[in-house]
């Protein structure tokens, strides 16, 4: 259960950063938009592959991990919605 409340903070913690760096980017220079995406993309896409590695590696149980990593699954693509919709 914890590690479920970890992911979420982290899922808060990416749509924050890409929030508030999103209206810095817009504000100082609109034409790098595209860049800023991209990399914020990367970016959170390394660390939710990170995070769910980690788990995995430390949980030994492969249906906690399945779940697990769905459960991941479902939140980035809600955070990748919810940040487009946001923001486009």
């Amino acid at each position: 259960m914890m590690a479920y409340a970890l992911a979420a903070l982290l899922f808060l913690a990416m749509g924050v950063a890409y929030v508030k760096g999103y209206d810095m980017v817009k504000s100082r220079s609109p034409e790098h938009l595209p860049h800023f995406y991209l990399a914020m993309a990367a970016i959170r896409m390394l660390l939710v592959l990170t995070a769910v590695g980690i788990y995995v590696l430390l949980a030994g149980n492969r249906d906690n991990s399945v779940t697990f990593v769905l459960t991941c699954l479902g939140m980035y693509v809600a955070m990748m919605v919810v940040t487009l919709t946001l923001r486009h």
